[in-house]
């Protein structure tokens, strides 16, 4: 199969940055990541959960 798409078999075994919401966020409640040219929102709710949409 040749598919180009991204697997967890691809990626070499790193362990995973740990970040602090709190680094990440500062004092906003939503950032904006690019991930391959797509913009993904994450976002605090007001129940001070995490919301990633595309």
């Amino acid at each position: 199969m040749a598919d180009s798409a991204h697997t967890d078999r691809d990626t070499p075994t790193v362990p995973a940055a740990r970040i602090r919401s709190e680094e990440l966020f500062g004092a906003r409640r939503e950032v904006h990541i690019e991930h391959r040219g797509e913009i993904y929102r994450l976002r605090v709710t007001r129940q001070d959960k995490l919301i990633l949409t595309k």
